[in-house]
């Protein structure tokens, strides 16, 4: 069987696609990273980059909805007053789908690495592409405990 240059063309496309993360994930796997990093740093507000800044941001965790970047920043600071308490931030098992030209889903693990405890959860994200990269609009974090 013989296939056209346009075939070999679709089907080494198609492969090489299916074969490497697009740059779009490979962009919202260093923002995680990014916020990984500034988290186990100690810096909130470094952490907070990776969130859109903006009243629309939502916030879910628990039996709770917080609205707006600086009232999401203002609950981390009350929850997490100093570095025992954040102890260090791990992202794990990230399941990430671009939807779209300018949103993605993602699914993944978390868990704090304390002196006296290992809280854990799970996260679903929903990302848009901004004027300066892809930020979290939407946040749904759970714990185990």
């Amino acid at each position: 069987m013989r296939l056209s240059r346009r075939a070999l063309l679709l089907t080494a496309t198609a492969l090489s696609a299916e074969g490497a993360p697009s740059s779009d994930e490979d962009a919202i796997r260093r923002l995680l990273a990014a916020q990984a990093e500034a988290w186990n740093d100690g810096d909130l507000d470094r952490f907070m980059a990776g969130y859109w800044q903006d009243e629309g941001l939502r916030f879910a965790s628990g039996d709770r909805v917080q609205h707006g970047w600086q009232a999401t920043l203002d609950g981390y600071r009350s929850r997490y007053r100093d570095r025992a308490a954040m102890g260090r931030l791990r992202f794990t098992e990230l399941d990430i789908e671009v939807v779209g030209t300018d949103a993605a889903l993602v699914f993944g693990r978390w868990s704090l690495e304390r002196a006296a405890d290992r809280p854990h959860g799970l996260f679903t994200l929903l990302l848009r592409r901004m004027a300066d990269g892809w930020k979290i609009t939407r946040d749904h974090t759970s714990s185990a405990d």
